[in-house]
């Protein structure tokens, strides 16, 4: 049975950080760490003294996880995006100039190498922050798409000679790339942080599954012949992953 849900946040060391409450029918407290929030379950007959108990145990436990884990900390707490701050992604450096409007939406283009964005004033903290993040990531997916395109083409001429219908680069926390039987291969902005050899790799991964739409030994027989060292590309990525993102 799926529990009412409650959204909120908590403020930790002076970072909003998103979390979700949900009572259910269950007998135990569960406190876990979901792609988009930390998450606390409780069951629907707690009493009230032992609910806010429970809140300020699992409030302590946010706080730690965020201390002891990088990766959650990257991933969770914001970033400040003020005028003049440089971002490095890959060879390329881009200057922000950031203006705050009343405006009902966001908007960002790229000049040179300076990324203007054009914010509504009047969002809330969280959702402005995921907005810049995914504003930047698209006008820097925009300017990186055809030296990517050309990588891709030049892997597949070099290794599989598969035919490829379009190449997209957009925002995405949940995998480094993927690739669909009508031979559309996605890579995830965030991997543009990456060595340009990791950056190959997953590459190399996608076009293997024009040949193999699975992870059997045939398709990592294919990722090996194409690239010998693949596994040590694999460990950058679980080592360095968190700190790939804009």
């Amino acid at each position: 049975m799926k529990g009412k849900l409650k959204k909120t946040q908590l403020e930790i060391d002076g970072q909003l950080i998103p979390v979700k409450i949900y009572w259910e029918a269950r007998n135990n407290i569960r406190a876990s760490m979901g792609k988009t929030a930390f998450i606390l379950r409780m069951p629907y007959q707690i009493v009230q003294e032992e609910e806010q108990k429970h809140i300020r145990w699992f409030e302590d436990w946010v706080r730690d996880t965020l201390k002891e884990r990088e990766d959650a900390k990257a991933h969770f707490t914001q970033k400040q995006y003020q005028t003049g701050d440089t971002i490095k992604v890959g060879k390329r450096t881009y200057t922000l100039k950031v203006q705050y409007e009343n405006t009902k939406n966001h908007y960002g283009r790229l000049s040179g190498h300076t990324i203007a964005l054009r914010l509504n004033a009047a969002d809330n903290p969280l959702h402005l922050n995921k907005s810049i993040r995914h504003l930047i990531s698209r006008i820097v997916a925009s300017d990186f798409l055809p030296a990517i395109e050309k990588r891709v083409h030049e892997l597949n001429r070099l290794h599989f000679q598969k035919p490829i219908k379009k190449v997209y680069l957009k925002y995405n926390q949940s995998n480094w790339g993927s690739c669909s039987s009508k031979g559309n291969v996605n890579l995830s902005t965030r991997l543009l942080f990456a060595p340009d050899e990791v950056i190959d790799y997953v590459i190399i991964h996608e076009l293997a599954h024009l040949i193999e739409m699975n992870h059997s030994n045939r398709f990592w027989n294919l990722v090996a012949k194409a690239m010998p060292d693949y596994q040590a590309k694999e460990v950058w990525l679980k080592e360095n992953g968190h700190l790939c993102d804009f």
